[in-house]
């Protein structure tokens, strides 16, 4: 695979062109998931479980098929039974049986908003009605929603057949800790011995809402021999048809799947909630069938991500090196097992070069939704512990907090707790960065200070595929399987425009559907650019092959004496013959005669994700009269390898900071004495809107990762993990208070200044 890393010589890569999907989005005219409209079609609506935790004793639907205008329902009995097999097929392992169950409640209903029954009419008006006429008879259960009370002795039970697992011995009793993971290096217990300052401290986060602004929706449609068609805001629309066939005993190949554009997902649309249940009811039915969520149903039936309970110990020389570190993470799983806790424990430290370290993580369920990812799942919760205790190290030691990361942080040939050693990394970079930037200098007023906070994430690649044309025109068509949700279309367009050497307006992008290109993974885990984009580089490179021999046949010469550049062929060299350059559309209007069309696909299971690093500074003032946190200048810097179209990157790291922001300030779920959640819509879940936030100066920093053909690696997951703590460490430096309960929303704040008050007075 050719490299174009030098950056000397791009002319398309790196710039900074119009989007290829803005028109249709600016004039309304892109269809989304619930703008699908079929002849005859039906519309579902589902009934919720208005109980935490309740055993479903019987369901009668016979009034609400008795209505007019009323055509199916279907419950749990609609759906076979599902052994407990694991598949990864979304951005995390699924279990089937869980999915399933998450899907339509079978034996017990185990949260508020878990789906029960659902019914397809004429109208959403008649099958809203149709949902009041079916009765469901509970035994109303015990429920836990927090985390520790969970995991206590003597909680109640979610399911009876959740043992512990990776722990030894295997538990004998069933227990809401679905799973024990550990990580270590080196003797934790030595080092902290060794260290001359130990701090330990506890943090907590809470559940938050990826705030998508679509919420989902789908249409399906059935024919007579069994085809199945789907049309859906997801993030992957062959999950879709993964989950689909394995939940209904369908086999995949009757399953074709179309991807709306989509309106948000950050990870919350890498599960299915509605299309196994529509297709039901169409088949019921003959019909197709229409389902969209409200809001409040987004709410308390999809997945938040995890609160969770962070507790961190550090110890350190008086010099400022950490000599051992420990952590403990309780994540919260929602109904059935899957937090993203692992994730969690393995991107805590990896910022950092220590010695010592040692990491356990527990994926607890409680009677709420099951979770879902969010933008790099489980590190921004781990982070915001870790980050914090760091800032607090640092004012414990006297030590400039951003010089204490310079003084630890991992480098060139660095050994991560879980396991890779670092290489061709920017987070030095990255800290120089932002330590070099005017913001930096800024002086700071009363009630102002500036807090420091690092991130990491993975990155990751997995299986992609890409296709790529040559029109008869000269243009060129490229097709990929990933839904484009952080501007893919552009990125690839841009790939393959820079690799052909042609103007990109002569390359259009599109997202094909599941029988139209090969299989393809999730848009997530900052996996697009880098992994499609090195299937979509390989394809339109093969293209250059074609071309080049089809060169050779019009000139009458060997393909290996053709060169391919700048759009043209060319004669390799003087032994070659004296021809003129060959445009590409010249080559193409004669491919019928050179052997017929030229094109290319290209599957690849990418290999190689660069790791992405990022250091973000963050100004505050805070009123000491309301507790109102006001930022006042947020500076992001991020190692994102190439950025292949800056805007696009700038965006990713703008909108990941001001989701940050809304978690460490405002954003939780908030859940009663029965298990009820209080704000389930954006009225009392309050995420930021455009005037709480300043402009936000984001940092590109560019060390290309060498394992893709122009540098990429992923940029949309780490700008969400490090806001949280820069925001409370700037709190804490402008009020001398440490909160370390999220979120520090004004009433919090104000009551720690109120209560502050009196033992400043005191110690005076």
């Amino acid at each position: 695979m050719a490299s174009y890393t030098n950056k000397q010589g791009l002319k398309v890569v790196g710039t900074r062109p119009i989007r290829p999907d803005g028109v249709e989005k600016v004039t309304g005219r892109a269809n989304f998931g619930a703008d699908r409209t079929l002849p005859g079609m039906l519309h579902a609506k589902i009934k919720r479980s208005p109980h935490a935790h309740a055993r479903i004793v019987r369901i009668n639907v016979d009034k609400a098929l008795a209505l007019p205008g009323v055509r199916a329902v279907a419950t749990s009995a609609d759906f076979p039974e599902i052994r407990p097999e694991e598949a990864f097929v979304g951005e995390g392992p699924m279990n089937f049986r869980d999915l399933s169950r998450n899907v339509m409640a079978r034996d017990k209903a185990l949260y508020e908003g878990h789906a029960v029954a659902a019914v397809a009419a004429a109208s959403p008006i008649i099958a809203a009605e149709a949902l009041e006429l079916i009765e469901v008879e509970y035994e109303v259960l015990p429920q836990v929603i927090d985390v520790e009370e969970a995991m206590a002795e003597g909680a109640p039970l979610l399911h009876d057949d959740l043992f512990t697992q990776g722990t030894d011995p295997k538990p004998e009793r069933p227990s809401n800790i679905a799973k024990r993971v550990a990580f270590a290096k080196g003797d934790a217990a030595e080092g902290f011995r060794l260290a001359d300052v130990i701090i330990e401290r506890r943090y907590t986060t809470k559940p938050v809402h990826q705030a998508y602004i679509e919420p989902h929706a789908c249409v399906v449609s059935t024919t007579a021999d069994g085809q199945v068609q789907i049309w859906a805001s997801s993030q992957g629309q062959f999950m879709i048809r993964a989950y689909c066939a394995k939940l209904l005993g369908i086999d995949m190949a009757n399953i074709r799947v179309t991807p709306a554009e989509i309106g948000g997902g950050f990870g919350g649309k890498t599960l299915i909630y509605l299309e196994p249940v529509a297709l039901v009811l169409s088949r019921k039915t003959g019909r197709a069938v229409k389902m969209v969520m409200t809001r409040e149903e987004v709410f308390r039936a999809t997945g938040p991500t995890s609160g969770g309970v962070i507790e961190v110990k550090l110890g350190a020389k008086y010099d400022g090196t950490i000599v051992a570190a420990d952590l403990v993470l309780k994540f919260q799983a929602g109904a059935f097992p899957g937090s993203p806790v692992q994730p969690g424990c393995m991107c805590a430290f990896a910022m950092y070069d220590l010695p010592n370290v040692n990491i356990v993580g527990y994926d607890v369920v409680s009677n709420r939704p099951k979770v879902a990812a969010y933008r790099a799942p489980g590190a921004p919760i781990s982070t915001f512990g870790v980050e914090s205790c760091l800032d607090e190290l640092a004012r414990e030691l006297d030590i400039d907090p951003l010089v204490l990361r310079e003084k630890n942080a991992a480098k060139e040939g660095t050994k991560a707790v879980h396991g890779p050693t670092w290489t061709n990394i920017g987070y030095l970079d990255t800290l120089a960065a932002a330590k070099s930037h005017p913001n930096y200098q800024i002086p700071l007023g009363p009630n102002q200070g500036r807090g420091i906070a690092c991130g990491f994430w993975f990155n990751i690649g997995g299986e992609s595929s890409a296709q790529v044309h040559v029109n008869e025109d000269g243009s060129v068509s490229v097709a990929s399987g990933s839904p484009d949700i952080g501007g893919s279309r552009a990125s690839m367009a841009m790939m393959a425009a820079e690799t052909l050497g042609i103007p990109l307006d002569r390359v259009k992008p599109i997202v094909a559907d599941t029988a139209s290109i090969g299989f393809t993974h999730v848009t997530g885990g900052s996996r697009v650019t880098f992994a499609t984009g090195m299937a979509t580089v390989q394809a339109t490179e093969k293209v250059i092959d074609q071309l080049k021999q089809r060169a050779g046949m019009i000139w009458d010469i060997s393909p290996e004496a053709v060169d391919w550049r700048d759009g043209c062929a060319y004669p390799a060299g003087p032994n070659a013959g004296s021809f003129d350059p060959l445009p590409l559309a010249e080559i193409a209007i004669k491919a019928a005669r050179t052997g017929g069309p030229i094109g290319a696909e290209v599957s690849v299971n990418a290999q190689g994700a660069g790791p992405a690093f990022a250091t973000h500074v963050c100004d505050v003032e805070v009123d000491p009269e309301t507790g109102h946190v006001k930022v006042l200048r947020y500076t992001a810097t991020q190692d994102v390898g190439r950025a292949i179209h800056p805007s696009y990157v700038e965006g990713q790291i703008q909108g990941g900071v001001a989701q940050g922001i809304g978690w460490a300030l405002n954003e939780e779920y908030i859940y009663d004495q029965q298990g009820r959640l209080d704000n389930p819509g954006f009225l009392d879940y309050r995420v930021p809107v455009a005037s709480d936030l300043p402009m936000i100066d984001a940092v590109i920093v560019e060390v290309p990762n060498p394992r893709h053909p122009f540098g990429v690696r992923g940029v949309g997951e780490v700008p969400i993990v490090p806001p949280m703590a820069a925001v409370a460490n700037a709190s804490h430096a402008a009020t001398g208070m440490r909160l370390r309960d999220l979120p520090m929303s004004p009433p919090k704040i104000l009551a720690e200044i109120d209560a502050e008050e009196p033992r400043r007075l005191a110690a005076e």
